[in-house]
Parts: C-alpha cells; structure tokens; sequence
C-alpha cells in the first residue's frame, strides 16, 4: 500500500485568502473570501504531497502558519507513513489535545501525506485506500439565499445535474424562514432533495418549532439546528423532529463521533476531513457510523472527500462547495449531480499565479 522508503524532507505552507465563487452568508457569521493553508511536504526521494486547510477566518492564518513551520522541524527526516505520523502526532499533544488549529495543522499533514503516497505510485489515493474511484453523489452547497435573486443560480445547480441542493436559514425569524425555504422549493421544483443548515443558531424548543413548521417541504434534514456541543439539545431535537437531523461537521477525532453517536444526537452525520483527522483519522472513524447504521456525507473539502466516500460504508453525499478552486490549476467538476476522485493523490496542482495573487 505505502512507499515505506519515502522519507520527509520539508514541511512548508503558505497562506491564501482566495476569492469564493459565492461568499457566504450564515446564520452565525460571514464568510467573504475562503481563507487557507496550502500545505508543500517535500520528500528526499522525489514525490511531493499537497494539501490544504481552511481557516474559516483570516484571523486564524498566521497562527496556522507559524504552527506548520514550527512542525517541519518536527516531521523532517521521519518516514512518511501517514499511519505512523498520525500516532506519533498524537502522542505528542497528549496532554494539551487536539482540537482547534492544532487538529487542523494535524488532518492537513496527514492529507498531504496520504498525497505524497499516491503520487509516488502515481495512482489516486482512494486506490491507495483499497477502493476505485467512482461517481460520488453531490449536493450543491449555497449560504443564505434570496429565492428571487438567486434564481438563477439555483436553476443552473438542476441545469449541472445535482439533484440536492443546500441553504442556510435562520437569519430571520420562522417567518423568514418559511418564505425563504418555500421560495427555493418553487425554483427548483419537487424533485430536488432541499436540505436546510441552521449553522447553530437555535434552542432546541424553537428549533422544533420552525422545523415543524417547514417540514410541509419535504427537507432530506436539517443541519445543527443547535450548537454544535449541544449533544443533548441535538437529541432532544431528533426524538421529536419529522425531519432528519445532520450533525458532525464540528467533530474533532473520533472521539467526539463516539460520543455524538452515543448520544443518538443525528440521523445522518457529516464529519469534516480537517476535524476528524485527515484521511486517517476518517478512516479510523467511520466504522462507528456503520455499527450504528448513520449514513455518512462529507463537509468541505471536495478533492480528498472524493476518495474517501467510495470506501465509507453508508456513504451518502459529498459537499459541494469549492474552496480552493481559485488557486488549484484544475478546479473540481460536477458531472451530473457527481463527483469523482482524480489523481495522482489527492489530483490537486497548485495554479502558482493565483497562489502568488491571493497570498496573504
């Protein structure tokens, strides 16, 4: 499976605040630009690996930076066995954790990592992972909406062949809500899966209260209707609610998975590659979802979701929401309604002109 004579020779990252096709507005928060960390790991045999992670703020880059640089003195000289790096990483922040940016400088070594490996035997990584690249079903994933405004865009999502299409609600009141989500329904017709994201935004009492109220249009779930943490408020949502609940994307490691799964806190879940733990940390996880029949979709990250959903049991969609097409060489593609993994790796060149136009 692994080149086990590949040996690290540098770690570098550089950050980019790089433009978004749609800036995106939430009920918690804004995002204008796609703030990231595009990882370099050189070996001294010759194949690179790359990868990147989002910041979410721009305010988080410079810590990021000076995290990654100050790990290549770590994994320099060390093999690049993405297993190994990964048990020998969490030894290291034992006693101080891995949530927050140290998880996130962690799952982004360990994609590029996996990167490097395929690339050495020039194959895609979910070959690497015991799978075959495969057409993974997609939903297109937009922010706050306006269904008169945006028509067009959400028309041209059906038009690309996704038949799932996400909003984010809860900005208003459940008057807003329901004029919102019954404003998208209309444009893109009965036979496109809706899904709603409530980024956090809600008790759990006002939660069941709107999602009773907008259950009349038929949504495939509605996403963290209450913070994240909030296992409990999760689960008392679930018990009562018509619709699906999805959880996930705010997972750190495994760990929390358990703990989520435990708690019966979602019908279907999302972990996020840069939370759980790369692709390492992915795999190790999702033997959880299967014991407790939890169907599985990807956050963020398109490329590398890409190779891991084909060997997810339960697998159920991949995210569509480009982060970093602005500076990759070949930006992913929808073919309808799917996506599908490209290699080598993890199939990302960096398009070094839009790298050095949106270095920040």
């Amino acid at each position: 499976m692994f080149d086990s004579a590949l040996t690290i020779r540098a770690l570098t990252a550089r950050a980019v605040a790089a433009p978004l096709a749609r800036p995106l507005r939430t009920a918690s928060g804004e995002i204008p630009v796609s703030p990231l960390l595009l990882i370099d790991l050189a070996s001294e045999e010759g194949p690179a690996g790359r990868a990147y992670i989002f910041g979410y703020t721009t305010l988080t880059l410079r810590a990021l930076q000076v995290l990654l640089d100050d790990l290549d003195a770590v994994v320099r000289g060390r093999p690049a066995s993405p297993a190994a790096m990964y048990d020998e990483l969490a030894a290291r922040f034992r006693l101080m954790g891995r949530q927050g940016l140290v998880g996130m400088a962690l799952a982004g070594l360990d994609m590029a990592l996996w990167d490097m490996q395929g690339r050495a035997q020039n194959r895609p990584v979910v070959e690497l992972l015991g799978g075959q690249a495969a057409p993974v079903p997609a939903y297109d994933s937009f922010g706050v909406v306006d269904p008169v405004k945006d028509a067009t865009a959400l028309e041209d999502s059906v038009e690309q062949g996704f038949r799932a299409i996400k909003i984010k609600i809860g900005v208003g009141d459940l008057a807003w809500d329901l004029e919102n989500v019954a404003g998208v329904r209309a444009v893109i017709g009965p036979d496109v899966r809706l899904m709603v994201d409530y980024n956090q935004s809600l008790t759990a009492p006002e939660a069941l209260r709107r999602i009773d109220a907008l259950a009349r249009f038929d949504l495939a779930w509605v996403e963290e209707p209450v913070p994240a943490e909030d296992l409990a408020g999760h689960a008392r949502v679930r018990e009562a609610s018509r619709v699906p609940i999805q959880t996930g994307e705010n997972w750190w490691f495994g760990h929390d998975m358990a703990h989520a799964l435990a708690a019966e806190a979602c019908d279907v879940c999302m972990p996020d590659l840069m939370k759980i733990g790369g692709v390492t940390g992915w795999l190790r996880a999702m033997g959880q979802a299967e014991a407790a029949a939890v169907p599985v979709s990807s956050h963020l990250f398109i490329e590398a979701s890409a190779h891991v959903l084909p060997v997810t049991p339960l697998a159920h969609y991949l995210e569509f929401l480009d982060l970093a097409g602005a500076v990759l060489a070949d930006p992913p593609r929808v073919a309808d309604g799917h996506v599908t993994a490209r290699g080598p790796g993890l199939g990302m060149d960096w398009d070094e002109a839009a790298v050095a136009r949106y270095r920040f």
